[in-house]
């Protein structure tokens, strides 16, 4: 018979079974085997039991502005009954360490110094599941969020989860910058230095310039242009300039930044009493919907009445200008103020795809210059 044996003193050998609560770490148990008398032939030996660490699990978190945040908190490794979920924070509007949200097993969520209706537990209180739901989440969140665990016996167990917030005014400029065009000076001995003039630009593009030397002491040295595909830049004039000692004078290879977005804002001009003009910015160019781009009144009578639409688009999207015409007595009263305006893909929308799936059809197939010298 092999007699189970608590942490700190032996057991009666009547008591065939140790039983255990709460989380222990790995201990050496001994075994004491005796005959009836207890007192004769006692043989020991050694057991080794292993029990899951209490541990409470959470993590670092990562949103964009106005996004939702996942603030993850369980706790494993314990049969401790939950008494309680507290959670506290410490973030940028409240700096100091703040008790805002409890969570009990019969009450449910219960907020502490008023409530916050973007804050939803998403856990499970029987599985020891305290994990938050954070929605339109703002920069003054961002900072750390403590979930504790109020455990009978062992008492309380916590964790610290830190929320990033990135600023969507950081995040867009960053993650849209894209080729638009690369030069090549290559196989150049001595190698060639190539630069590119950008003129008011400025800010709104980058360069980065890679060199590769090869076995036969040729070098190729090519620049990319890098920006930011708005509306603005589209159409800008860039030179690339390559010099080397072993040319008689410096290369100028021109190029033209092109940025493909859908119409803009749709106007709609007079050119006569009876005559009208749709007009749009957009590349590439917009087609329109009403007999061209103009419409024209043939006769000015009261069957004309009524509202006139002009619609624009392009490969990457469309938009809608309207006129309202009222004829009366020979008369044509026109509202030209009326713009109902409908965006099926604007150029902000195109902007932010290419954040995600890095869409280049925005662009003109990068230009290359090669320089062979």
């Amino acid at each position: 018979m092999c007699i189970y044996i608590t942490l700190n003193h032996t057991v009666h050998p009547s008591q065939k079974h140790l039983y255990v609560r709460g989380a222990l770490q790995t201990r050496t148990y001994l075994c004491v085997l005796q005959d009836q008398f207890y007192i004769k032939n006692p043989i020991f030996c050694l057991i080794l039991f292993h029990f899951p660490a209490l541990q409470v699990i959470g993590g670092s978190v990562t949103v964009v502005q106005g996004g939702t945040a996942i603030l993850p908190c369980h706790v494993t490794g314990t049969d401790d009954d939950l008494i309680q979920i507290t959670w506290q924070r410490r973030t940028r509007e409240k700096p100091h360490n703040d008790n805002f949200l409890t969570i009990l097993p019969r009450e449910g969520v219960q907020f502490v110094n008023g409530g916050d209706d973007r804050f939803k537990y998403i856990g499970n209180f029987n599985q020891k599941n305290g994990t938050l739901q954070l929605a339109d989440v703002t920069l003054k969140d961002e900072g750390s969020y403590t979930c504790i665990f109020t455990l009978f016996p062992s008492g309380n167990q916590k964790t610290e989860i830190l929320l990033i917030v990135i600023e969507t005014e950081l995040l867009l400029p960053f993650c849209l910058h894209v080729l638009f065009a690369t030069c090549t000076a290559a196989g150049s001995k001595p190698p060639a230095e190539v630069r590119w003039l950008t003129d008011a630009l400025g800010d709104e593009v980058r360069t980065t310039t890679n060199s590769t030397q090869y076995d036969n002491d040729t070098t190729t040295t090519v620049s990319s242009l890098f920006g930011v595909p708005t509306r603005e830049i589209n159409g800008h004039q860039v030179q690339c300039v390559i010099n080397s000692d072993a040319m008689s004078k410096e290369e100028t290879l021109p190029f033209s930044i092109q940025v493909y977005f859908p119409p803009t804002e749709v106007n709609i001009r007079a050119i006569s009493e009876n005559s009208f003009e749709c007009v749009t910015e957009a590349n590439p160019s917009a087609n329109f919907t009403w007999n061209g781009a103009k419409l024209q009144l043939l006769s000015l009578t009261s069957d004309l009445n009524g509202l006139y639409q002009c619609e624009a688009s392009n490969a990457y999207g469309s938009k809608h200008g309207q006129l309202y015409v009222h004829v009366t007595s020979g008369e044509v009263s026109l509202d030209l103020a009326v713009q109902f305006v409908q965006i099926f893909l604007n150029f902000f929308v195109i902007s932010e795809l290419l954040c995600v799936v890095i869409l280049f059809s925005l662009l003109s197939i990068p230009v290359k210059g090669n320089l062979n010298i």
